[in-house]
């Protein structure tokens, strides 16, 4: 969990290379050096590197999940200090143990991390500590710091790091190369930045009600697991784990007054869901694996275990057996998004459409503008073959939510069987401005507003189109 100079990587690389370049050939950025990186171009970079983050890697569109960890993430930033740009907390479907931090409050999190994380605390001190490379400018200070040396050894650091992204290993055997001696003074001030990260961070984690002692549990997990492994995990090679860090966690831990810290249902729902639906390995055998977890006890609460069974027999297809422990669930766990969902996508399994948007329409009274509940409500409507009301619900919360690509995936299908090749155009060019392809989002929002038989709506379209004409020129001059 740290910054290093991998951190920096797609602030720069995301804008012209796909992995696949970047991991066999280093970019010719020209002079990268900035001797100021302003909030204004820093939140640039922030709002580039989403965009690409959702084209080239595996971003979740999992809702339940994003809710999750966005939720998690806002409430350690609610006590956080010098917070200047909205926060993006972005979930990447991968089992390795890693996490980071880039310009403009962007944190990317691993699916790994919950598999390797015992608690909900473990997993906070994680974010707790990448939102404090952001908050205390960390990336942009490298940067500026770096804007110092000839700009050759900037192209080359940013080029290797570049590559470190796709690939830790080869990547720091390049920043090896590029800096020769001055590797030393550059991971020295990286290591200062981690262990400023860890005092800030420890404080907040603390102050959002989490454990402090779980920073140090998790650094020493990490530490006893990989401490004679060949190939560590690439968090290890882009994070410096000195055993001071560890020693100086621990300690100032013990500056906090002890309390009890109960185990989180939630934290625990998203774990045995990312370990059913994401998991390498697969969900296999895994229902047997929980029910005997509910049954035994130990770490796991006995409704997140019946719920991880419930997910397995879900992904195996036994939906006959998934049912009474999902609708025991709900009637202990009234409105719980991740029990909504499951039996949501139980009955959309079963042709028992009615059932589901019966339920999502009472959860909506409760929860509303919900983006678990509303995504489920929309595709129930869609599998139940109510195109129109999907999309009146999707254009509606769109109205609200801009930002959401799976709502604007869902509208899109909502609008291809009616017949409104308009708006269907619209969709997909909203699709792919998020992914960062301006190139294709202006084509299919010219097609949008030269197909649209109303006149408001002509005139709406084209005001959007000259927007992402006026962004594609900010993407070209941030990419250049």
């Amino acid at each position: 969990m740290g910054f290093h100079a991998t951190r920096m990587a797609l602030v720069f690389s995301l804008l012209t290379l796909t992995p696949l370049q970047a991991a066999n050939s280093l970019p010719d950025i020209g002079t990268a050096g900035v001797s100021a990186m302003s909030v204004e171009r820093e939140a640039l970079f922030g709002q580039a590197f989403t965009r690409f983050a959702r084209a080239n890697q595996p971003v979740s569109d999992d809702p339940v999940l994003n809710e999750y960890v966005t939720d998690l993430g806002l409430r350690l930033l609610s006590q956080a200090d010098s917070v200047r740009f909205p926060f993006q907390f972005l979930l990447i479907r991968d089992d390795s143990i890693n996490a980071s931090a880039f310009l403009g409050g962007v944190v990317q999190l691993h699916t790994g991390l919950f598999l390797y994380a015992e608690n909900e605390s473990e997993l906070a001190s994680v974010i707790a500590h990448e939102i404090t490379h952001v908050t205390q400018r960390h990336i942009a200070r490298y940067l500026e710091s770096q804007s110092r040396s000839t700009p050759l050894t900037i192209a080359g650091l940013v080029g290797s790091v570049a590559l470190a992204v796709v690939n830790p290993q080869a990547g720091m055997a390049a920043l090896q190369t590029t800096l020769g001696l001055k590797m030393q003074s550059a991971i020295n001030y990286t290591r200062d930045n981690e262990f400023e990260a860890d005092r800030i961070g420890l404080r907040l984690l603390y102050n959002a009600g989490f454990d402090p002692n779980a920073m140090a549990s998790f650094f020493q997990k990490l530490a006893d697991k990989y401490q004679f492994a060949s190939t560590p995990p690439p968090m290890l090679l882009t994070h410096p784990l000195p055993t001071s860090r560890i020693a100086e966690a621990r300690s100032r831990a013990q500056d906090y007054p002890a309390k009890i810290y109960p185990a989180s249902l939630e934290f625990q729902l998203a774990k045995a869901r990312i370990m059913v639906r994401f998991q390498q390995s697969g969900s296999g055998d895994l229902h047997l694996f929980f029910e005997q977890a509910a049954l035994e006890g130990g770490n796991w609460q006995a409704d997140a275990a019946r719920y991880g069974q419930a997910m397995a027999l879900l992904q195996n297809n036994e939906y006959d057996k998934a049912r009474p422990l999902l609708e025991a669930l709900a009637s202990r766990h009234v409105n719980n998004i991740f029990i909504l969902d499951a039996l949501t996508d139980l009955d959309n399994a079963q042709d028992r459409f009615d059932s589901a948007i019966a339920r999502l329409q009472r959860a909506r009274q409760q929860l509303p503008d919900n983006q678990v509940v509303m995504i489920n409500l929309a595709d129930s409507l869609l599998q139940a073959g109510r195109h129109q009301d999907a999309a009146t619900l999707l254009d509606n919360y769109l109205r609200r939510h801009p930002e959401n690509l799976l709502a604007w995936e869902l509208i899109a299908q909502a609008y291809r069987p009616l017949s409104d090749e308009s708006s269907f155009r619209q969709a997909q060019a909203e699709v792919a401005a998020l992914k960062g392809r301006y190139d294709l989002a202006v084509d299919q929002m010219e097609i949008a507003a030269n197909l649209s038989k109303d006149a408001m709506q002509r005139a709406r379209l084209g005001a959007r189109l000259e927007q992402l004409r006026q962004q594609q020129k900010d993407w070209d001059a941030l990419r250049n």
